[in-house]
């Protein structure tokens, strides 16, 4: 009776009620970026991992399972980037709304992905049979999923479709300025060739028209071995290479080995958001991300 009442005191008032924030459960720092940039006040964002964390192995933590109950929504990379512990968080969470339909978003299947492996083996390491997952380093992508994602927004919270089109447009406005600012910043960086620490960089280097001539780990997931190394210096030493990258979660250990033995510059990118001190927002992970870059031209 009270809260009827209430309500009826409101109405007269011409106060409404407050509005009852989504509750999104993010997988990775970039998707709970991008989810508060399309939704503002109308959704509470959470993310599952931070930029100093390993994607691939999050523990289903009973903090993580408590914000998995209380979800609307799940922002995900997808392609299986999550498979050793997102599976498991629902489970225990008992939450039917995001186990499938409207509730469960995967960033990998609003585009088209890249190092799809023609046969699956487990011999070749770390593989994910969808493609490439790490789909938010190649800022084009970014703005598909940022389509999608404001679509789907709007599905579960159709009386707020207003206010996330005009989130929408104001994201997508500021983030294609900001694409041609990076593209003609990034100019010097086309053709340069660089070893990573792991096959995270496909979607950013693509995008860069940079080249991977090797990676640290021989196969994906598999940690350097002294004579994989010892071959990732004589690479170094014949072709002209601009840096040794490592995302801000992994050990930097190997890289550093092979700088010192190359002379080649070993760098440290966020990856996400919230891997260094810049990249606060997915906009200043990508200036970060150039910086660092153009940083070692120099």
């Amino acid at each position: 009776m009270r809260s009827l009442c209430c309500a009826l005191w409101l109405l007269g008032t011409g106060l409404s009620a407050p509005v009852q924030a989504l509750n999104v459960f993010a997988c990775e720092p970039e998707w709970a970026s991008l989810t508060q940039e399309l939704a503002g006040d109308l959704a509470t964002v959470e993310s599952a991992a931070s930029a100093l964390q390993d994607v691939h192995q999050i523990e289903a933590k009973p903090s993580l399972i408590a914000r998995m109950r209380r979800a609307d929504l799940i922002v995900c990379s997808g392609a299986e980037l999550e498979a050793g512990w997102l599976p498991q968080l629902i489970r225990q969470s008992g939450n039917s709304k995001v186990a499938s339909g409207a509730g469960r978003f995967m960033a990998a299947d609003q585009v088209v992905t890249l190092d799809k492996p023609a046969r699956l083996d487990r011999a070749a390491g770390d593989v994910h049979p969808q493609g490439n997952p790490h789909v938010h380093l190649d800022p084009n992508r970014v703005l598909t999923i940022a389509q999608a994602l404001s679509a789907r927004l709007v599905q579960l919270d159709g009386a707020h479709a207003p206010a996330y089109a005009e989130r929408l447009q104001n994201f997508s406005e500021r983030w294609q300025a900001a694409m041609v600012r990076w593209r003609a910043k990034a100019a010097p960086l086309m053709g340069r060739k660089v070893v990573v620490n792991h096959a995270s960089w496909v979607y950013l280097l693509q995008w860069l028209g940079m080249e991977q001539i090797g990676a640290l780990e021989p196969k994906p997931g598999v940690p350097p071995t002294s004579g994989h190394l010892a071959s990732l210096v004589e690479l170094s030493k014949s072709q002209p290479t601009l840096a040794i990258i490592s995302a801000a979660y992994q050990n930097p250990k190997a890289g550093e080995w092979l700088s010192e033995r190359t002379g080649v510059p070993a760098l440290v990118l966020p990856f996400t958001v919230g891997g260094n001190d810049q990249a606060k927002d997915l906009f200043g992970l990508y200036d970060s991300t150039l910086d660092l870059l153009l940083g070692a031209i120099r």
